[in-house]
């Protein structure tokens, strides 16, 4: 437990994790209001309601994130063990929650794309609503794969022992015996292999269907032949965002490994920048590529431009 003390007055790394999850948080809130200005008064697309579930779950998932870290570095009181459990489960869940919607939305893009002579097309004329059955659905399989982890969450006593593993300065992991540690290895990396897979699956699945029809481009000789649509556009986005996840699922199981086998402090900062840094910058990659957020970023800055060259003037 020598990292509780380190992590106190470690302000620069306390810093670095709340100024993540401001960032998100405002990042998240822009989007879930663009996709509410989207959707209102016109019929959804597929994807705009995972879109706006995922912005909204990165929302919730960051406040839980900001409650986790000021038990690290700005105790004011000790939790008990409902406060823990409770503390850990949201954690957990809202994470669950996270690869859930993004596989749910990769592969609602794939549905989209898909033709008509597909097996996949009877599913676009599903409303965009009866998608949050689904994610419920696949939220709570996923989740109850690893709920029996929450049970080992304890209030860490007075008295600490060198036996339990840190998790906040309220809360400490009990060592579970090595066949259970090792069933639990299993079931958690089978139930993220299987939802990874699915994301890759549909993801592939969208790179065929683009790199098949970008040929047809030739066809056409007029200039709007040229313009990507925008259903183009939007997988391309999602393509992005997945292969995003990608790469920081696997840098958040890096150092997730690392901090396993080392008591550093900073390998356990380092995990949580690195698994929150999916929820921080996804909304920002899905605004870029939405036209009318551009257009009046750019309004914005031109107003900007012209209110301080008048006033130098």
């Amino acid at each position: 437990m020598n990292e509780t003390n380190k992590l106190l007055h470690n302000t620069k790394a306390r810093n670095t994790i709340y100024s993540e999850a401001g960032i998100g948080i405002l990042g998240n809130s822009a989007l879930l209001l663009h996709i509410l200005r989207l959707i209102r008064g016109q019929r959804p697309r597929l994807t705009d309601l995972p879109i706006g579930l995922l912005a909204l779950i990165h929302i919730l998932m960051l406040l839980v994130m900001s409650l986790v870290a000021t038990d690290i570095f700005m105790p004011w009181r000790r939790w008990g063990d409902t406060t823990c459990k409770l503390i850990m489960f949201l954690y957990r869940f809202f994470r669950s929650l996270s690869l859930c919607a993004s596989s749910l939305l990769s592969i609602l893009q794939a549905i989209t794309l898909s033709p008509r002579s597909s097996c996949l097309a009877k599913f676009k004329h599903k409303s965009p609503y009866h998608m949050l059955g689904c994610l419920l659905f696949l939220s709570v399989f996923y989740t109850s794969i690893g709920s029996p982890l929450i049970s080992y969450v304890v209030a860490t006593p007075n008295l600490t022992s060198s036996h339990l593993m840190y998790l906040t300065e309220s809360c400490s992991l009990v060592p579970m015996n090595y066949s259970v540690q090792h069933t639990f290895y299993i079931l958690l990396t089978s139930r993220d292999v299987i939802f990874v897979g699915l994301m890759a699956l549909s993801s592939g699945y969208m790179v065929t269907f683009l790199c098949r029809h970008k040929k047809s481009r030739v066809l056409y000789s007029t200039s709007l032949s040229h313009k990507p649509s925008a259903e183009r556009r939007a997988t391309w986005t999602i393509l992005c965002l997945m292969s995003f996840f990608v790469v920081m699922y696997t840098l958040d199981s890096v150092s997730a490994y690392l901090r396993s086998v080392s008591d550093d402090p900073m390998f356990y900062c380092m995990s949580i920048l690195i698994g929150h840094g999916y929820a921080t910058a996804s909304p920002f990659l899905v605004l870029s590529t939405e036209k009318s957020v551009i257009n009046i970023f750019k309004s914005m800055c031109e107003r900007a431009v012209n209110t301080w060259l008048s006033r130098d003037g």
